[in-house]
């Protein structure tokens, strides 16, 4: 278990590896875990780890020197395993599967001491069709404001968020939690369908919040998995990198969660373009010039000023699911969008990623479609390459549509309606790199529409410093 230890400045001092296979317990292979501060003070780690015959168990470890504020040496504790598999179920952290079915869980232990543990007679929630939920996260959420909370937080003002990691998904559900009788309520279920709720719609996953309690924030870090092959990965020599951190809250509706970049990341913006109240008419598509393309970060807003007194603005029936992941692709033209931003592209447009949106008919409203079309994204081959996108809950009519991008050279993490939504990407250029890269404001759609503020940072490269002083 590798440690990066995050400045205020947005930059990074890397440590020596916390956790590595040593014991019993956990000699073949220290997988990913929790820590938190005990009663008195003192940190404490749980992590999972692979045991002589390859089982998972959850193991223990406590810091050296607790008054290190790195805390770069852990010791495990003697008695590992803390936790070990039921019978029944083959996998087990919080998350579990029961075997030889798709049944999927999360198992609530709890300990008076934090090293004997009793699991709960039932599992905290369940589900019949999605199978071994990993990376399980259960927190609790403000209903009266964005600041994030202390996990032992729990009244009147609380719901409760859970999250876990299946299908190559983050879903999660919101509820309430009796910390008496340790029954938590969701108010939907897990369905291994597009109808789940997602941290994010595109390549992000297994990710783990905690409570910054110096900010007062809930923070989300989650894994960007690679879209190339497993050839691919070992001549890199490493596979797989993180996302950038994200504040996360409950929105003023309580049905889902809000997610921003953590504002640190803001220390690394540099030069600084903006444009203002632009047309885009149909087929419109220009450069935005004056920054470094392949390491930036952007924030536009779209308006469509004609749409709500606009007759022909969407045939009458409701768009059906086949319609809807249809217009995924960039290709698809209707009257409102594609429109928004082609990233990550090369001179003449044969690579790009393109991250936009476009207005469709759902029920008496309107409703908008946020995309990430990679199909274009790399002319290299063997190379996954997706179109996805969700609807975001906002009405085009009363409010405009509004865009973050963040681009780090083959990564873009895009926030649609204030963070209503995210989705990632995990691209591959082979033209569109360095000084090549290009970004380009595009639309598509039958009618114009109006991008009414522009603003684009390059963004300076994070500090990484070998050796921690």
């Amino acid at each position: 278990m590798g440690t990066l230890c995050f400045t205020r400045f947005g930059n990074w001092i890397q440590l020596e590896p916390a956790i590595v296979p040593s014991d019993p317990s956990d000699i073949n292979s220290c997988w990913s875990g929790s820590a938190t501060i005990l009663p008195d003070g003192k940190p404490v780690m749980l992590y999972t780890g692979s045991d002589t015959n390859k089982h998972q168990v959850t193991d223990l470890a406590k810091p050296k020197d607790a008054s290190d504020p790195l805390l770069r040496e852990w010791v495990k504790a003697k008695g590992n395993p803390v936790m070990v598999p039921p019978s029944n179920v083959p996998r087990v952290l919080v998350g579990a599967k029961e075997k030889d079915s798709k049944k999927g869980m999360a198992l609530l232990y709890h300990s008076d001491d934090f090293v004997q543990w009793t699991k709960s007679h039932v599992p905290l929630l369940e589900s019949q069709v999605t199978g071994m939920w990993e990376c399980v996260d259960f927190f609790p959420v403000s209903v009266t404001g964005r600041e994030g909370l202390d996990t032992s937080v729990n009244n009147s003002s609380v719901r409760h968020v859970l999250k876990a990691s299946y299908g190559g998904n983050d879903c999660y559900v919101i509820g309430s939690y009796s910390s008496e009788t340790e029954i938590f309520s969701a108010d939907s279920e897990f369905t291994n369908t597009a109808d789940d709720l997602r941290y994010d719609y595109g390549n992000l996953f297994a990710s783990k919040a905690f409570f910054d309690s110096a900010t007062n924030r809930r923070i989300s870090w989650g894994w960007i998995m690679e879209r190339d092959s497993k050839e691919d990965d070992i001549v890199k020599g490493w596979a797989g990198i993180m996302g950038l951190p994200r504040e996360i809250w409950l929105d003023r509706s309580g049905k889902k969660l809000m997610q921003w970049p953590v504002e640190e990341i803001n220390n690394l913006r540099a030069k600084r373009v903006s444009l203002y109240n632009k047309q885009l008419g149909s087929g419109s598509v220009f450069e935005i010039s004056g920054i470094t393309a392949s390491q930036a970060d952007i924030e536009v807003a779209f308006d469509l000023r004609d749409l709500a007194n606009d007759p022909e603005i969407l045939d009458s029936e409701e768009v059906d699911q086949a319609t809807l992941i249809a217009s995924y692709s960039a290709s698809v033209r209707g009257v409102y969008g594609p429109f928004g931003l082609l990233a990550l592209a090369s001179n003449d447009l044969a690579e790009h990623t393109a991250i936009f949106f476009r207005v469709i008919r759902r029920g008496d409203g309107h409703s908008v479609v946020m995309c990430s079309d990679e199909t274009k994204s790399s002319l290299r081959d063997n190379i996954e390459k997706a179109a996805v996108g969700t609807v975001l809950d906002i009405d085009p009519r009363h409010e405009k549509i509004s865009l973050r991008c963040l681009i780090d050279h083959s990564v873009i993490e895009s926030y649609g309606g204030e963070g209503r939504s995210v989705i990632t990407s995990r691209v591959y250029p082979k033209i569109a790199i360095g000084e090549e890269s290009r970004l380009y404001v595009f639309n598509h759609g039958i009618k114009g529409v109006t991008m009414s503020s522009l603003e684009a940072w390059s963004m300076r490269k994070a500090q990484i410093n070998s050796n921690a002083t």
